[in-house]
This record gives C-alpha cells, structure tokens and sequence, in this order.
C-alpha cells in the first residue's frame, strides 16, 4: 500500500510542471503567437491592384437608358429645331447644383469630367470629330461633312440628370457652329451634335450636306445603321406622329425601348437649305 501511494505521489509531482505548462500556453500563447504574425506584416510595404480606379463609383446605365435620361432632359430645355431658328437660341443654362433642382429631369453645365477633372473645349470638338468620322464610315453622314476645327465650333460640357435618382446621369459635350461669324459657310458642316463624353458617341446632329431632297434621304437605312452604331435594340416605326410636330415637313420618328417607356428619335431634313438632322429630343 505505502508502495502504491509513492507511486501517486510520484506521478502527481510529474503532472505539476504539465499543469504549469499548459496554463501558461493558454495565458501567453495567442498573445505570442500575434506578435510573431505581425512581423511577418508589419514593416513592410505590399502592393495590390483594386478597380477603383480615379472616378470612384459610377452607376453603370445602359444605352437605351442614356437614351432615355438624355431624352427626358432635352425635352425639358428650349432647344433650336435647326440652324434655321438660330436667331431664338438663348444660353438659358447655368452652373447649379442638382441639389438646388426642381422637378425630374435637368441639363447642368458640368465643367468637370467623370473623374473629376477639368477640361477645355478642345476634347470636346476631338471627340466630335471621332464621332462624325464614324457616322461617316456607316453611311448615316455623307462623306463630304467636313471637319471640325476648334475656332469654328464651341464646346460645352453637361450632366443630363434624373434628379430623383442623381446616381443616374448622362455626361455629354453640346458641340455647335459660332453663328456669329455670319460670313462663315455653313456647307456641308456640322451645325449642333450632343456627343456622350465617355464614349464618344453622337447622340445628336444637325448638319448641312449636299443632298436636295427629302427622296433622298433612306431614313430607315440611317436609323438602322445608328442604332447598331448606339448599341440600342431595333428600332420601331413611330405610331401616331403629329406632322405638326417638326417646322418641317420631311421628317420620320422611331422608338427605342427607354427606362420607363419609349424613347422617340427622328430622322429629318430640312429642303431649301439642304439641312439633314436626326435628334432624340421631341
């Protein structure tokens, strides 16, 4: 019995410095353990690419929402049918804050690009001058439209913003002919365009060609060849279109699917003075 109980005794006194041990790993050990982490992290400079890139968070929209958006702005503003109402045209626009906005949809002078940077006029009247080349090379414009040169034209930058939804806005540049130098020859020049900003798209034109007549213009092959052009759906034939509409006789209206309904775009021209536009306002 006395041999059973040293026997105890022996293994007890064995077990202490276990005890001790693992008390001690429980108490030190994670606080060790992070230290040897942090050296592995801290003192040291690790790169990693993120997409954010410099312009933050953009709500993405669609084609046929820009559309839309621009749209429903456009139609909210006094805009000229064609160079033919230039002597109405007013600067009504002004630098506001969407904030201080009334109603739903609103043209804002925008001097900052997406990303937050100023820019001059020259990137707007270069990125014109892609779009017209384009519209060029699919048959929408006649070749003969010439160039832009930036002391002809001027450029103005907008945000076209569904003022409930801030988040959804389109940037674009208003790119028109100085009607002041009435000495200037309009033909075959670009008169007005509303060009996006981001992409470089032509959203809308007015411009002077060579073309006479109205018989001559395939407004269907234009509408066609644009809407491929914009990334849009097939167009649809216009029901019910007013010829009251338009100052001008000549002219055929398409829809597009929009955000909440259809977006009108018509195709037209104006005789006598050899205009041909297509515009997506009203």
């Amino acid at each position: 019995m006395e041999k059973e109980n040293k026997k105890k005794t022996k293994i007890n006194f064995l077990l202490i410095p276990l005890a001790v041990a693992i008390t001690g790993l429980a108490v030190w050990g994670p606080e060790a353990l992070a230290r040897y982490r942090d050296r592995g992290i801290l003192d040291q400079l690790k790169t990693q690419e993120i997409e954010t890139g410099t312009e933050g968070y953009r709500y993405a929209l669609s084609s046929g929402e820009k559309l839309y958006i621009l749209s429903k702005c456009l139609n909210n503003q006094i805009q000229p049918e064609s160079d033919q109402n230039a002597m109405t045209r007013t600067e009504d626009a002004v630098n506001l804050d969407y904030q201080d906005l009334t109603g739903t949809f609103a043209m804002v002078v925008n001097r900052k690009d997406s990303s937050g940077q100023e820019v001059s006029e020259s990137i707007g009247v270069e990125l014109c001058n892609k779009g017209i080349g384009e519209l060029k090379e699919l048959g929408i414009l006649p070749q003969s439209v010439k160039e832009l040169t930036e002391n002809s034209y001027s450029a103005v930058m907008y945000s076209a913003i569904d003022v409930p939804e801030p988040r959804n806005n389109v940037l674009v540049w208003k790119i028109s002919l100085d009607t002041e130098k009435q000495t200037m020859n309009r033909a075959n020049r670009l008169l007005d365009a509303y060009v996006d900003a981001d992409t470089g798209k032509v959203y809308e034109f007015y411009v002077r060609t060579e073309i006479s007549r109205w018989e001559d213009v395939d407004a269907d092959a234009i509408i066609q060849a644009w809407a491929q052009y914009m990334e849009l759906e097939e167009p649809e034939d216009y029901q019910g279109a007013n010829p009251l509409s338009e100052t001008t006789p000549y002219f055929k209206k398409y829809s597009f699917v929009g955000m909440e309904g259809s977006t009108v775009v018509t195709v037209g021209f104006y005789e006598g003075i050899n205009e041909l536009f297509l515009k997506i306002s009203r």
